[in-house]
């Protein structure tokens, strides 16, 4: 590949901070529109990555300077600093799955997942977690899972956070997180301060359209061009639409081209490598051994997708929250997520983030009441808890299907154990959020009103009626669907991140985790393709 693109437009600048990607393309970076490729041609490479989010990028850039030649594929476009203007309408169209529209089967689940190149590094909001003790070890007791304990794995997450400038927020929380931090004080629930991935942070809030200050170390502006600097190739608007698999080897990749629009093209290429690397993710990276008829004996593959079911619950003040500025999370607090591993589901509080598109779907509702409750956000605080799925027989998670065109479909029934989460969560966030000073709280279910104390709250959310898409149900956390260890009834994936039953097929993101993590799962992704990549590097050299 020549270093060919069709964004070589003079350098701009906005506020005086320049944009890292068209700089790298100006400098003669080897980046590709898959639609500027001819039809049928051949790309080679030592390894090919099959996305570009925090597994892909952080083993590309492994790889990268171990010194094989790599070849980065990403389905979506590549946006960067001058596409970033805190717009949340072109935002969800640029960079997210479907629009920002993916949901689950029956339609009770909205799944904000990244579709860009950096993936959802590039629209997450920066949360940044160790993979927490407890989970590190139902894996390796449940699913016979190697070398990933406490000790094992704390090095290689330290190692990433130096790489990411990953630290506790020193700056104090805006309110809507400070209602956390205060309501929780006041009832004496263990809280603390969220670590995020930032470099001179604006404190702007936006971060889930892009970061126009580059100060989110995401892959687009750390990993990937860390790869591209050395000698490694990115083509993007590039779908991997299946495995040329031959007896126990991936040949190859075969990529349709995509427009502007994200449709088809016409145009098909083909990548060839002696690796490959699936980094796509827990509902795409299934889809694409489906469609590519990849061997599973024991029908694993797609099974065991879990989401963090993320409950929501609304409150209003007297006083501004403002909740659409300042760092969308910087408070958690984790006083009800481990008091048991198995059984009743735990679940872990934040703040949420509320811009107006985002908050007329959250909110629920039409008509006069939606519209007023709209006018007051800059009243309202939200907060919400991510549910703990996979650790309880009662929490199968999600099976990924595919439709007739070939694309996923995620099937996750809400079941009564997780509606029993939500309304333990629902109550408890509603006795946060009067203990800070409410006056009014709704949880986000479409029969509950706004209730003026807690004693109503608790008998309302009692009894409110558990019935599909009643209620807010969203999961900005997809993992599993190829789980890792060594147990071949369970997992697909071995402890090094190898397919189980393919010779030169690895898969590094959070698709390997064999249950939810109970925390946001981006550190641990990280983390584990740090290991993971070095280990596939120092096998490559070994085989060379």
């Amino acid at each position: 590949m020549q270093p060919k693109t069709n964004r070589t437009p003079p350098i701009p600048m906005v506020a005086g901070i320049p944009d890292p990607i068209l700089e790298g393309i100006a400098g003669g970076w080897n980046v590709e529109d898959a639609a500027d490729l001819n039809d049928g041609q051949i790309l080679e490479a030592d390894v090919v990555i099959i996305g570009t989010g925090a597994g892909g990028g952080t083993t590309a850039e492994i790889l990268a300077e171990a010194g094989f030649k790599v070849l980065m594929l990403e389905e979506g476009p590549l946006k960067s600093t001058n596409d970033f203007k805190m717009d949340e309408r072109e935002a969800y169209h640029d960079l997210y799955q479907e629009s920002a529209g993916r949901m689950s089967k029956d339609g009770s689940m909205s799944i904000l997942q990244g579709r860009c190149v950096g993936g959802t590094t590039v629209i997450n909001w920066t949360s940044s977690f160790h993979t927490p003790e407890e989970t590190l070890g139902y894996w390796a007791e449940e699913f016979k899972l190697k070398g990933s304990s406490k000790e094992e794995m704390t090095p290689w997450f330290e190692r990433m956070e130096k790489r990411l400038n990953i630290s506790d927020w020193a700056v104090p929380p805006n309110e809507n997180n400070a209602v956390l931090s205060r309501g929780a004080e006041k009832l004496g629930l263990d809280w603390k301060v969220i670590p995020r991935n930032v470099a001179g942070c604006w404190n702007l809030g936006y971060c889930g359209t892009g970061c126009p200050t580059n100060a989110k170390q995401s892959m687009l502006v750390t990993t990937i061009p860390g790869a591209l600097n050395k000698d490694s190739a990115l083509v993007y608007s590039a779908r991997a639409e299946r495995l040329i698999i031959e007896g126990k080897k991936v040949l190859g990749v075969e990529v349709t081209a995509l427009n502007s629009d994200y449709k088809p093209t016409g145009k098909t290429i083909i990548v060839k490598a002696p690796h490959v690397v699936m980094s796509c993710g827990g509902i795409n990276g299934p889809a694409l051994l489906l469609r590519s008829k990849a061997p599973d004996p024991k029908k694993r593959v797609g099974k065991r997708t879990f989401l963090h079911p993320v409950s929501f619950s609304f409150a209003e003040f007297d006083h501004l929250i403002d909740p659409y500025y300042g760092a969308p999370q910087s408070i958690y607090s984790d006083h009800y997520q481990w008091k048991n591993v198995t059984g009743p589901a735990g679940f872990k509080m934040e703040a949420a983030p509320l811009h107006p598109g985002l908050t007329s779907v959250l909110l629920l509702g039409h008509g006069a009441a939606h519209y007023d409750a709209i006018t007051k956000l800059p009243n309202i605080n939200a907060l919400l808890s991510l549910v703990r799925d996979g650790f309880d027989p009662e929490s199968p998670g999600a099976s990924i299907e595919l439709a007739d065109d070939g694309s996923p479909i995620v099937d996750y029934p809400i079941n009564d154990y997780i509606w029993d989460a939500f309304q333990r969560s629902l109550t408890t966030m509603a006795e946060v959020q009067f203990a800070a000073g409410a006056k009014k709280v709704r949880p986000a279910h479409v029969d509950a009103p706004w209730y003026e104390n807690i004693h109503e709250a608790k008998d309302g959310i009692k009894n409110l009626e558990f019935r599909s898409n009643a209620f807010t149900a969203g999961s900005a956390h997809v993992m599993g669907g190829l789980s890792m260890g060594e147990d071949l009834e369970k997992c697909v994936v071995d402890s090094n991140g190898k397919y189980h039953y393919l010779d030169n097929l690895f898969v590094i993101d959070g698709s390997i985790f064999p249950t939810s993590i109970g925390a946001n799962p981006q550190l641990s992704v990280y983390g584990f393709a740090c290991k993971l990549a070095n280990q596939l590097a120092a096998k490559m050299k070994a085989s060379a």
